[in-house]
């Protein structure tokens, strides 16, 4: 019986690795081929993933950045607020237009500076011309804060 065995084992059947069969050794390991295959595979996948990842840092930068300068509008707009609406509503008659800055801004040469517009605000449009600026309710303001020279700004409307 041993004898069988040691047959049927030398032939190969019996799923063992045979010296003298090559077929076998050759399925042993991988190729030079297979391995060039594969790592332009992984080189191919891993530059976009790289990108991808420099992208997603340098958009966290901007994102900063741009959180900063909405906190730093947002203090002056709560500064503003927190002044008596009368004052405010002084303020914007004595100005008279609200495409001109008010007292509340940043003093001129500021780093970021920051610009404070006041203006009563036509809520009902009552004069019926389409104007939010004319014809303005007493006891309702517009309040924005920019920053000069950019397109960034906060804008609200306050109350008595």
């Amino acid at each position: 019986m041993k004898g069988r065995q040691r047959a049927r084992c030398e032939s190969g059947s019996c799923g063992c690795l045979n010296q003298g069969d090559r077929s076998h050794s050759l399925e042993a390991g991988f190729s030079y081929v297979e391995v060039l295959v594969a790592t332009m595979l992984i080189a191919l996948v891993l530059v976009p993933a790289i990108e991808g990842l420099s992208t997603g840092v340098l958009s966290a930068g901007m994102h900063r950045s741009m959180a900063e300068e909405n906190f730093h509008l947002a203090s002056r707009l709560e500064e503003t607020l927190a002044q008596p609406f009368n004052s405010l509503d002084v303020e914007a008659v004595l100005v008279g237009d609200p495409n001109l800055p008010t007292a509340y801004s940043d003093a001129p040469g500021a780093d970021a500076r920051r610009l404070v517009f006041l203006a009563r605000y036509d809520g009902d449009d009552a004069d019926g011309d389409g104007d939010r600026f004319t014809g303005g309710d007493e006891g309702l303001l517009w309040v924005r804060v920019e920053f000069e020279n950019t397109d960034r700004f906060l804008e609200t409307l306050t109350t008595k």
